[in-house]
């Protein structure tokens, strides 16, 4: 499965990667690779949980779009 991320410089300098499509997945990093690897880890976590308790796993589309600002 492919599930879209974001990854943002906290005011610490730590990476911080979200999973939009699992609510409440975060994890964070000192360099984007380990944010990446965190989580990824993350992410298997949260999938592993909803199917243990019988919970669909959101299927989502993601496009990027350029906008001029």
């Amino acid at each position: 499965m492919k599930f879209a991320i974001t990854l943002e410089q906290d005011e610490d300098g730590y990476i911080v990667a979200s999973c939009p499509a699992l609510p409440g997945c975060h994890s964070q990093g000192r360099t984007r690779e380990e944010a990446i690897v965190n989580i990824t880890e993350a992410i298997r976590g949260y999938i592993a949980s909803m199917r243990k308790h019988g919970e669909p796993i959101p299927v989502t589309d993601v496009e990027q779009v350029e906008v001029a600002v």
